[in-house]
C-alpha cells in the first residue's frame, strides 16, 4: 500500500494479492489494511493456483498445512515477465514493492 501510487505510476493496471486462505480471511485482511478498493485480494483456499504455478510451501510439519511461498510477479498480457521468490518465508526483500519498482 505504501508504494501503490508509485507502482501504478509505472503503468501497472492492477496489484493483486493471492494467498492460500479462504475468501473471508482475504476480505478481512483487505478491510483491516484499508485496501478493499486498492488491491485485489484473491483467495486460493485449496491452493489450486499455488500448486499450478509450483509455488507451494509445505508447512505441514509446523501445523500450517500447504501454504504459498512468498513471491511477487510482474505479468504482462497474461505472461509472467518477472518472478521473485523469497529465500525465507518471513522475508519480503526479494518480493517486496521496492524490488518490484526497480523492475518496472
Amino acid at each position: 500500500l505504501n508504494n501503490l501510487a508509485a507502482i501504478k505510476a509505472k503503468g501497472v493496471d492492477a496489484v493483486v494479492c493471492v494467498s492460500v486462505n479462504d475468501v473471508h480471511v482475504m476480505k478481512a485482511w483487505a478491510k483491516t489494511n484499508d485496501a478493499l478498493d486498492k488491491i485485489t485480494f484473491l483467495a486460493d483456499g485449496s491452493a489450486e493456483f499455488t500448486k499450478a504455478v509450483d509455488l507451494v510451501l509445505d508447512a505441514t510439519g509446523g501445523g500450517m498445512g500447504i501454504r504459498s511461498l512468498r513471491y511477487s510477479m510482474i505479468v504482462k498480457d497474461g505472461v509472467v515477465q518477472t518472478l521473485n521468490i523469497e529465500d525465507s518465508p518471513g522475508n519480503a526483500d526479494i518480493s517486496g514493492a521496492d524490488a518490484l519498482l526497480k523492475q518496472l
